[in-house]
């Protein structure tokens, strides 16, 4: 029997907890969300996403992560329906595209020549009829998956204290990214919102970024903000008031200027991340997000910046369906929740004089664990 090399071992080790997290929620979807199979294959891919993107916090850490985000409401109300359709048609075509891109940059090295000919695979979907434009769950899936490779790209180029030395950006992460971007934007206009975290993201990693990879990105932003005015903004909306668009009994499918401005506006949309996470989640959240800098000063700006936009999209859309457009921000609020007891397990091991692995790998995590066990026991109750 062939013996596994080290760097194997490592592989295995490392994606071992978000692929057992993508198991356990893909079961979940399919058995207890009665979600039809490519469906709850698409969610549990996402959440395997979202699950690589907290492993540097901890095996077990990163399973808490995961599963919060696949029983909170928000995401779990894309379970259940029928049988295939236009929007899961695209999903499996996005993920089928998502691979042969990796097995062209594998092969060929040519990561920008496969970025454009995914695009144009992906364009050609739509254009033909056969994809739904706005399918959240791709939105859903893009999101996971841009977090996951923003932060690797973030993180190595900028390294902390104690990590190996700083390395340049990764031209796959470069490809990715653009492919991610443009796909998802093509999709739903919304996602462009992820364009200043990303460009932030990238200003940092201290490689030389080719001027047309800029051009290209500013089409993106360009395409993004026409969608969001000819989507999400009218001129009677945009003048109305918070009261006047809160009794609005189906909901407003736009902004509302004075959502900005309003402090129980700020007050509800946070209330929206404690029916997520519960009340605890959002003391976590801002307590990732206040600490995040001093973890890594790079990527904090990073995640600070996309969570705002977010945040303020939040604020003032009164549609019905805020809290599913709002998945992203949720995706980001288990980050830094994650990070929060990640920090907190750090601080348990100083003040209980207590070894730092013990804390942070195995204290921590049980506690953390309580947030998705009540989330699904919420689900099976209902």
């Amino acid at each position: 029997m062939p013996t596994l090399t080290p760097r194997l071992r490592s592989l295995i080790w490392y994606w071992s907890p978000a692929v057992i997290t993508g198991l356990i929620s893909g079961l979940s979807f399919l058995f207890i969300g009665q979600t039809p199979l490519l469906r709850a294959g698409g969610l549990a891919v996402a959440v395997v996403g979202v699950t690589l993107a907290l492993r540097r916090m901890g095996g077990l850490m990163s399973v808490a992560g995961g599963l919060a985000l696949a029983y909170s409401p928000a995401f779990w109300a894309q379970t259940g329906g029928s049988g295939s359709n236009p929007a899961t048609i695209v999903l499996a075509l996005g993920a089928a595209i998502i691979l042969g891109v990796a097995l062209l940059v594998t092969f060929t090295q040519r990561p920008y020549v496969a970025a454009v000919i995914a695009l144009i695979l992906f364009a050609g979907v739509f254009l033909s009829g056969v994809g739904e434009q706005r399918s959240l769950r791709l939105t859903v899936l893009a999101s996971a998956w841009l977090i996951y490779v923003l932060t690797q790209a973030v993180i190595e180029t900028n390294p902390r204290p104690g990590d190996p030395p700083a390395a340049r950006l990764r031209a796959s992460y470069r490809a990715a990214i653009l492919l991610i971007l443009g796909a998802a934007t093509l999709n739903d206009p919304l996602f462009v919102l992820w364009t200043p975290a990303v460009t932030l993201g990238l200003a940092q990693a201290k490689t030389r970024i080719p001027a047309w990879y800029w051009a290209a990105l500013l089409l993106i932003v360009g395409f993004g903000l026409r969608g969001v005015i000819f989507t999400y903004v009218d001129a009677a909306a945009w003048a109305m008031t918070t009261e006047a668009a809160s009794a609005m009994r189906r909901g407003l499918p736009y902004l509302v200027a004075e959502g900005w401005r309003d402090g129980a506006r700020w007050v509800e949309t946070f209330a929206l991340l404690a029916a997520q996470f519960t009340p605890v989640g959002v003391v976590l959240g801002l307590i990732g997000l206040a600490r995040m800098s001093r973890w890594y000063p790079a990527l904090g700006p990073v995640m600070v910046v996309a969570y705002g936009f977010f945040f303020a999209f939040g604020l003032a859309y009164f549609g019905r369906d805020r809290s599913t457009l709002l998945l992203p921000l949720s995706m980001i609020q288990v980050f830094f929740m994650t990070y929060a007891v990640h920090a907190i397990g750090q601080w348990l091991a100083k003040v209980a004089n207590a070894p730092e692995t013990l804390t942070v790998r195995f204290i921590a995590p049980a506690g953390y664990a309580v947030i998705p066990l009540v989330l699904l026991a919420q689900i099976i109750a209902t």
